[in-house]
């Protein structure tokens, strides 16, 4: 069983508790402009709280994943504008206040796994959006950039603070101070995506298929878990670390697991 939802710029279906976004304006790359800042923002914070969704893929129709800005923007900018504040989007409950902010970080804040799947063009604004997923599988041939300073920009859609978490912050900067073209295969290499695959999407979906079959309270649990590494001290990490393991020990789902694994079977999980 499958429900879709499309707007003009961003399409979901979910199904068998996986979310299936893509960007959906192929025409033009998958550009970015305010319509597209605020799908991208609404499909987010829809997916928090949709029921029964158990992993995201976020991927782009068409050829590539997401060539940036729409150029109209940079024309904009020559006169001081930004379009990004065009976006019509509700208060936000986070630490991303920004639209551009707002259309990544989204996806950092769901409590699934996010997988982004990337092909062609990831540039700018575009590879900034992939940052918000937990993981990122890539086409050998990808093209990404943290093309911004090209503009006479800075990454502003969370790219300076997440970025040198995944890949080290010399390698941040190199990045960001040249706007260097890098392939998939470079950037599995450096950290910047989890692993090639010549079909990124097929194998993302496959991926969250395997998750969408796991405990959705341990996933989740997980989660939050590896999101705290590095961001609080041992002591805190520890301490969470058993606050999550006295939480599932004997709750339903974790009997289940158990008791699916001992009779060789499918486990069927209550939803989270």
């Amino acid at each position: 069983m499958s429900d879709t939802v499309s707007s003009e710029r961003v399409s979901v279906t979910v199904t068998a508790g996986v979310a299936d976004v893509r960007l959906n304006r192929a025409e033009k790359r998958n550009a970015l402009d305010p319509a597209m800042f605020s799908a991208l923002v609404a499909a987010g914070e829809r997916l928090k709280s949709e029921p029964g969704v158990r992993a995201v893929v976020l991927s782009g129709e068409g050829p590539d994943f997401c060539a940036g800005l729409d150029f109209v923007a940079f024309q904009a900018m020559r006169s001081g504008e930004r379009i990004s504040a065009g976006a019509d989007l509700p208060p936000s409950q986070g630490p991303a206040i920004a639209a551009g902010q707002r259309a990544a970080y989204v996806w950092a804040e769901l409590a699934a796994p996010v997988i982004a799947a990337v092909r062609g063009n990831a540039l700018g604004g575009g590879l900034q959006v992939t940052l918000g997923a937990d993981i990122r599988i890539v086409a050998p041939d990808a093209r990404l950039s943290v093309m911004e300073v090209a503009w006479g920009l800075v990454p502003d859609m969370t790219g300076t603070q997440l970025l040198p978490e995944l890949i080290g912050r010399d390698v941040a900067k190199e990045l960001a101070f040249t706007g260097r073209v890098i392939s998939g295969e470079e950037a599995a290499r450096i950290g910047l995506a989890t692993r090639v695959d010549p079909d990124p999407v097929a194998a993302a979906l496959a991926l969250a298929a395997e998750i969408a079959g796991r405990s959705p309270d341990a996933v989740r649990a997980t989660k939050r878990l590896l999101n705290l590494a590095g961001h609080a001290d041992l002591e805190a990490g520890f301490a969470a670390e058993q606050k999550e393991i006295r939480a599932l020990i004997g709750s339903p789902n974790q009997v289940e697991a158990v008791t699916a694994r001992f009779e060789k079977r499918d486990p069927v999980f209550e939803e989270a």
